[in-house]
Formats: C-alpha cells, structure tokens, sequence
C-alpha cells in the first residue's frame, strides 16, 4: 500500500536537495569568510565607523559597535550544553555551515558565537560565514516568513545536500517579534533594548537546544534515506 504521506515527505526532500544545490552553486558563493576572518572584519568596519552591507548609516555603524562588543564577550562566556557537545562529536563525516549575516545584525551577534564554537568542536565542521548582502540568491532561497532575516545557518554534507537550517533567531524570540511586527507598543529601538535584554536572559540555552533538535533531526533524516 503506497504511503501518501511519505510520498509527499520524499517529495519535499527531493525539492529542497534541488533548491539547496542551485542556491549553493559555485557561481552564487563569492567571498566567504572563516569565523576569525570575520571577527578581523568586524574589528575593521568599527574602526573605519561603518558597517557591512549595502546600507550604511551612523546608527547601524553603532549596532555594529556594541555587536562587536556582544561578540567577544561571548566568545570567553558561552560553555556548551553536554548534550549538545555528544551529538557534534558523534558527526562522522564532513558538512559545511554556511552562515549568512551582516556585521550590524543583532541576532547575528547573540548566535554566531554559538555556531562558531560548536563548529569548532568537531573537526568534521567547516564553518563559512556569507555576507548576506553578497549572497542574494541563496538568502532568497532562505527566506522567513518572506523577510531576509538573519543569520540563517544551513547545513549541507559533501554532496551539497541540506542537512538541516536554523535562524534567524529562536523560536521563543521569533514569536515576541512577530507579535511586535503586529503590534508595535513600543519605538523599535525600544523593542531592540527589549530583544537584547532577552538574549542576556536566556543565556543562548535556547540556540543550543534548538541545535540539538536540528542535529536530530538531520540524523534522522540521513538514516531514512
């Protein structure tokens, strides 16, 4: 008896694996960048009071100062979750991360030192971060909700399959901001003060728990095939 519904899931994993391989096709990947080498662009933007991206402005030149700040305080603070640390070591063969971000995201800020030190955890990882503005044709293929949000992790294995995609910010945080969007009670450098205040709250336990449901579930997916 044919099973419609995992027709219809062998269907959408045919389609993603053809939506993945054109997005990531050589031609669309121009400069990548390691998590070091961003860190150093970083540093440069701020020191030359601009920021990364087409749009440029003295109040995005200002986010991309406190991200930079945000940055390497989390890079001496995050300790992963054990949990999360077994399931990165038990990758066995190789995947990029692809990470696209601008240097005056605030959720790149809060997320991207998590990624990094989980990448950083098992040699099998290759962590590529994508200026988002660079890269249109693989942010469009990633969109949220329509919207080109940022960051947005995907994983692909040696053959440019996705393995899983996580971003661009989690889902407890992405609900408060939906809710915004529908309602703003607040300026939205109100409401930024308000986001940043829930990252220092959550501590990224968030992004790490999500991490571990998607490295599940791409486990998952790898044993259905």
């Amino acid at each position: 008896m044919i099973n419609i519904r995992h027709l219809a899931t062998l269907s959408h994993l045919k389609k993603t694996m053809t939506t993945t391989l054109t997005a990531f096709s050589s031609e669309n990947i121009r400069q990548t960048y390691t998590y070091d080498e961003y860190l150093a662009l970083m540093d440069q933007v701020v020191a030359e009071k601009r920021t990364t991206g087409s749009d440029q402005s003295p109040e995005l030149a200002e986010y991309t100062r406190l991200n930079q700040y945000r940055m390497h305080r989390l890079d001496k603070t995050v300790k992963l979750a054990l949990g999360l640390q077994q399931l990165v070591y038990q990758i066995a063969t190789p995947q990029t991360w692809y990470v696209l971000t601008e240097a005056w995201c605030g959720d790149a800020a809060q997320n991207l030192p998590v990624i990094a030190k989980v990448a950083a955890f098992n040699p099998q990882i290759t962590l590529r971060l994508l200026l988002r503005d660079e890269h249109p044709e693989i942010m469009n293929a990633y969109l949220t909700n329509g919207g080109k949000s940022i960051p947005k992790l995907i994983a692909l294995d040696a053959d440019r399959n996705e393995l899983f995609s996580w971003g661009p910010r989690p889902q407890a945080l992405l609900e408060i901001v939906l809710e915004y969007k529908k309602n703003p009670t607040v300026p939205y450098a109100e409401f930024l003060e308000e986001v940043q205040r829930w990252y220092n709250v959550d501590k990224t336990e968030s992004v790490q728990r999500e991490l571990v449901e998607r490295l599940k579930g791409g486990r998952e997916e790898r044993i259905i095939h």
